[in-house]
């Protein structure tokens, strides 16, 4: 059986969850450089040992209060069904195995909500699982698309 793992990040003073196996790599914070015409939740592109990857603004997904972008802050590099992409996080504090009885189905605790997967419940509190491939709708990729084709 394979363990659960997910990579915990954090906004504001919530933990986040991806799973391991979504995530590329965390990097420190780099410039990005904008991407005209990109949907609203896309900071803009970053070079990656040459791959040009969107940064996606995770603040705007969970609808939190925005905040400059500082040297601090985490690159997530991961992937979804059709992209990489770069997440940008507070801080990026380590692999978390757990055990299937601590996990939830996100349609189990609130129906029709988006980008959670899961939820993981531990002691210390939960950690909100989230669906990559959710991140962007579908007009935001096809929108995205285009404004990588002039890059």
């Amino acid at each position: 059986m394979t363990p659960n793992q997910i990579v915990i990040f954090t906004l504001d003073d919530q933990r986040y969850g991806l799973p391991l196996s979504a995530v590329g790599r965390v990097v420190r914070m780099v410039d990005i450089t904008p991407l005209p015409k990109a949907p609203d939740n896309v900071l803009g592109i970053i070079n990656v040992q040459g791959r040009v990857i969107p940064v996606i603004n995770m603040r705007r997904c969970f609808r939190l209060p925005e905040w400059g972008l500082a040297l601090t802050d985490r690159l997530v590099i991961a992937h979804t069904a059709r992209r990489p992409v770069a997440l940008v996080a507070d801080a990026v504090t380590g692999v978390l195995e757990y055990a299937e009885q601590e996990a939830a189905a996100a349609q189990d605790i609130l129906p029709n909500v988006e980008y959670v997967a899961g939820v993981v419940k531990l002691e210390s509190g939960l950690i909100l699982v989230h669906d990559l491939d959710k991140f962007l709708s579908l007009e935001e990729d096809a929108a995205l698309d285009r404004a990588l084709e002039n890059v």
